[in-house]
């Protein structure tokens, strides 16, 4: 930008975090307002007997998002962070007590579905995974990366590749489709967990959305130290090119001048004029009107709801007996649909699917002695759809589950201290109903019904896992890409002066008001 800009970024979130390193790094003047302590939203660490533990986020795909985000800032990943590349994607454990690995090689996965479910498995492996890696690049352009996709693009697209369509099953959900795919139930259940990625049931995402395996499939890391070292050093990075971070102070309301964003003001009455804001938050939050009047607005109803999938996640530090564990770990239930029929009517699962994390194991090395740092996740509706659970009975199910399927830990953690369930979510992020992934995932339409960076407000935008491109790690920092290069084009060619913030006082007039509006996300 040939003038410097005054943007405020609305939480330090990743997609906070990558906006505020885009934009700090194109020349913006970047103010963060951070209502916790420290960076990372979603992906937030927890004391330990063993140090920070995980809480949040634990698997990091689409490695290459990262690498662009880095360029774009004039850095190189590898000089700020360690990733390991993990032989073994996954470890999955059933009742039966029967295993399996995945590996990043595909023909060692093709070996070991075929040891526990016979050949006939393992070619159908082979052509699942040769279809997920179809969609994943069909979509990749006009959907993921495209700022603001249609569905004129994505059916152009299709019929230029009639062969889609039987790849899409437009007309069946992922459990169907699965059903289809594979003969053993063991697979339909494995390979059915990859809605829950984006906080949906495999029965009501569409069958497209088995192109999540080829994400994975591609590459999963280990960010050493854990993921919320990824946070912490795009925030350092993002200060280092000039971004002011505010934590412990979050935003309160957007003022509007001449119809468009003016200033952001925080919890304490301080004023942050500003050319444009980004919110890294649930965008149900802007319609719930947390930030004001004048932002409720900002997306449609159809944007926020229905809600995804919550979670009770456990993070802690203790020692495992019993299984050998992997950095990936499931231990699926006996039966996906006992389990996500009980989240439909908001009751927890009596035997769901257990997700855990070693996060102190990877590369097939466990530590030599002292407690590891684990995290557990287990599905669970969001507060709009169920009433609070007691801990303790949520504590008993899980540990209990656990010790069934062969692994117990000493000490066995205490609710209190290591558990964060969807009304702790709730409360940690404002307006999202304990909902990890915002919007629903079900219904073939539902990815084009996010809102995407520009909103109907002039001068907001959106980033994080609620905006487009939807939930996970590496599309919250795309949507970031998204943002910057929106505020880019509506801001690019209007001069401005620097402004500072104020105390309180009135409003007055940006100097941007005079420019076309941005346009609004779609309906």
């Amino acid at each position: 930008m040939s003038e410097r800009r005054h943007i405020v970024v609305i939480g330090a979130g990743v997609g906070g975090l990558a906006a505020a390193l885009r934009l700090a790094h194109g020349g913006a003047a970047v103010t963060v307002l951070e209502r916790h302590a420290g960076p990372g939203g979603k992906m937030r660490a927890v004391p330990s007997a063993a140090g920070p533990v995980d809480a949040g986020p634990t698997v990091l795909t689409l490695r290459s998002v990262f690498d662009d985000l880095f360029s774009a800032a004039g850095a190189r990943l590898d000089d700020h962070l360690t990733l390991v590349a993990e032989a073994v994607l996954a470890r999955h454990w059933w009742p039966d007590g029967s295993r399996l690995d995945l590996y990043a090689d595909p023909a060692a996965s093709g070996e070991a579905v075929a040891a526990l479910a016979g050949d006939r498995a393992r070619a159908q492996f082979h052509a699942f995974r040769r279809k997920a890696r179809r969609l994943f690049e069909a979509f990749d352009a006009p959907m993921m990366q495209a700022a603001r996709p249609s569905q004129a693009a994505l059916t152009a697209r299709v019929l230029r590749r009639p062969r889609l369509i039987a790849d899409m099953a437009p007309w069946r959900s992922l459990a169907a489709q699965l059903a289809r795919d594979f003969d053993d139930p063991r697979l339909r259940q494995l390979f059915g967990r990859y809605a829950t990625y984006v906080g949906g049931h495999p029965g009501g995402v569409p069958a497209l959305l088995s192109l999540i395996f080829h994400a994975e499939a591609s590459g999963v890391w280990r960010v050493d130290g854990g993921m919320h070292r990824l946070a912490r050093v795009l925030a350092d990075l993002a200060e280092a090119r000039g971004a002011s971070f505010h934590y412990g102070t979050g935003a309160t309301e957007l003022e509007l001048a001449g119809g468009r964003v003016a200033a952001v003001i925080d919890e304490t009455g301080l004023r942050h004029p500003c050319d444009a804001a980004v919110f890294n938050g649930d965008p149900r939050a802007l319609r719930l009107g947390l930030l004001g009047a004048a932002a409720r607005r900002a997306v449609p109803a159809a944007a926020t709801g229905p809600r995804s999938l919550s979670a009770s996640v456990w993070s802690f530090a203790a020692r495992p007996e019993g299984r050998d564990l992997a950095h990936h770990n499931v231990f699926f239930g006996d039966d996906p649909e006992t389990e996500f029929g009980a989240i439909a009517r908001g009751r927890p699962p009596e035997d769901p699917t257990l997700y855990v994390c070693a996060q102190d194991r990877g590369a097939g090395a466990a530590p030599a002695a002292g407690p590891e740092r684990f995290e557990i996740i287990v599905n669970a509706a969001p507060t709009t759809d169920a009433p609070p659970e007691d801990p303790a009975a949520c504590h008993r199910r899980t540990f209990r589950t656990l010790a069934d399927r062969g692994l117990s830990f000493t000490p066995v953690p205490k609710a209190a201290a290591a558990l964060t369930d969807p009304e702790r979510f709730a409360a940690l992020f404002p307006g999202s109903a304990g909902s990890l992934y915002g919007r629903s995932p079900e219904g073939l339409t539902a990815g084009l019904k996010r809102p995407t960076a520009r909103t109907a407000v002039p001068g907001l935008y959106l980033v994080g896992g609620g905006a487009h491109p939807g939930a996970g790690v590496p599309m919250a920092a795309l949507s970031a890409r998204h943002a910057a290069e929106a505020i880019w084009t509506d801001l690019g060619s209007t001069s401005t002066s620097p402004r500072t913030a104020t105390p309180g006082g009135m409003s007055t007039a940006s100097p941007i008001a005079g420019p076309t509006p941005s346009a609004s996300s779609p309906s």
